[in-house]
């Protein structure tokens, strides 16, 4: 069984077990997190469900594991002829969530 959240902008699939690392979530470490808006839900028996756009009843339940600072990301910039030449960088603050649940309510 596995499903397609939709988190931040992101779509992401999740199986129960699995871990993903989604924008900085504003929750403490071990607490219960719900993803309602699922947009596919594949059946243990093989059907699937497609939402418009999301499953009615139907959520994904994980805890959260850790936050943490992704990698550094480099952003160099230049002209040419001109002798500009400038470098920034950041680092994405993440979430790692430990998917437990995939639940359907509704058919």
């Amino acid at each position: 069984m596995f499903a397609i959240i939709q988190t931040s902008g992101h779509q992401v699939r999740v199986e129960p077990g699995q871990h993903i690392d989604v924008a900085r979530l504003g929750v403490e470490t071990g607490a219960d997190v719900t993803f309602d808006q699922v947009l596919f839900v594949s059946r243990d028996d093989g059907s699937l469900v497609a939402g418009s756009p999301v499953v009615p009843g139907a959520r994904v339940v994980g805890v959260v594991d850790t936050h943490f600072r992704g990698p550094k990301i480099r952003v160099f910039r230049r002209k040419r002829r001109k002798g500009m030449r400038r470098t920034r960088g950041h680092r994405t603050d993440l979430t790692r969530v430990r998917i437990t649940e995939i639940s359907e309510d509704a058919d």
